[in-house]
């Protein structure tokens, strides 16, 4: 294999002088590689001499790594020796756990699919949104399944007003035309991942812009007509190569997201909250009841829906009772939920 061939195969598989920075040269025996797949017992990675199942070190725990995450491997043996900083991280904390799950990491793009029937839930959406927002991923509303409705444009419209300047697209999964709507995302080097519920149409959406055949295509499932509900189809994570030279990675789907750690998202989910808090007459207002809130004003002006502050005060709530904190003395710290 040629510099040049490698050099090739990092640029196409999203490699910048980010993650190039953090060779030592003690380790320039060793090549990079990007991870495919993540199973409970092994990875497998994408290297420029094709797909490679790694070799795994004693006690290594797979739930460690994301599709998507880049590391050094020894080329002869296909050890992995370790994994590079990430750009950026799809995490959520699952109910019960103090530790995050992976979803994704080093994507550029996340794709929130949601279609035009019971799935659409501003809530969860927003959820989302958070999740984008803390990972540092540019997030673009997917609205699917717009097909079986007379218009979709009341769909569209609430979907814009759940964050400024947030990029919404109406996509029929199964068409062609998807990957055109899609492109400005899916450039050569660009990774996209896809979340939202089960039965929205994620795993038709990667079939279509990855192009798989039906042997290699991801199982897709049909939904409850009665409440929009479906089955999981989508088990395991995968990375896969996308028309334009773009990566695509599929998730499980979420019905229920906790957010947790996600301070910073929120404030940018909800900026026309977090603009106008300056402004109120008290550093610490509640924006419940305190005289001279900017924010209360707002909603009695019409120019702040009163539903966007009762979510905003609900997910605020929720992601300070879910973060965990460490406490106890140095050393010996232990980590419990934070009381709101």
């Amino acid at each position: 294999m040629t510099e040049r061939a490698d050099a090739a195969f990092l640029a196409s598989h999203g490699w910048t002088d980010f993650f190039a920075s953090q060779i030592e040269p003690s380790e320039a025996s060793l090549i990079p590689m990007r991870i495919a797949e993540v199973h409970r017992a092994r990875l497998s990675a994408l290297s420029a001499a094709g797909p490679v199942r790694l070799t795994l070190a004693h006690k290594t725990n797979t739930a460690d790594f994301a599709v998507g995450d880049w590391i050094l491997a020894d080329p002869r043996t296909h050890l992995l020796v370790r994994r590079l900083e990430r750009q950026t991280l799809l995490q959520r904390r699952v109910e019960g756990r103090n530790t995050q799950q992976l979803a994704a990491a080093n994507v550029d793009t996340l794709f929130i699919v949601t279609s035009c029937n019971a799935d659409f839930n501003p809530a969860r959406l927003e959820r989302y949104l958070a999740l984008a927002n803390q990972a540092g991923t540019h997030p673009v509303m997917v609205l699917t399944k717009a097909d079986t409705i007379d218009d979709a444009s009341t769909f569209e419209q609430e979907a814009r007003s759940l964050q400024r300047d947030l990029d919404v697209i109406i996509v029929n999964g199964r068409s062609a035309d998807a990957v055109g709507l899609l492109s400005p995302w899916c450039g050569a080097g660009q990774t996209v991942a896809l979340v939202g519920s089960s039965g929205v149409g994620k795993s038709t959406l990667v079939n279509t812009l990855a192009g798989l055949s039906h042997e290699a295509a991801q199982e897709t499932g049909d939904i409850r007509e009665s409440d929009a509900k479906g089955r999981h189809t989508t088990t395991a994570r995968s990375l896969h190569a996308i028309a334009g030279g773009g990566w695509v990675i599929d998730t499980p789907g979420m019905r229920t997201l906790h957010v947790s750690d996600v301070s910073d998202g929120i404030d940018t989910l909800f900026s026309e909250i977090t603009d106008l808090a300056p402004s109120c007459k008290f550093r610490d207002c509640t924006h419940d009841h305190e005289p001279g809130c900017a924010v209360q004003a707002a909603i009695k002006a019409g120019t702040l829906p009163a539903e966007r502050l009762v979510r905003w005060r609900k997910l605020l709530e929720e992601n300070v009772s879910n973060t965990p904190v460490q406490t106890g003395p140095r050393g010996n710290k232990i980590i419990q939920k934070k009381k709101y």
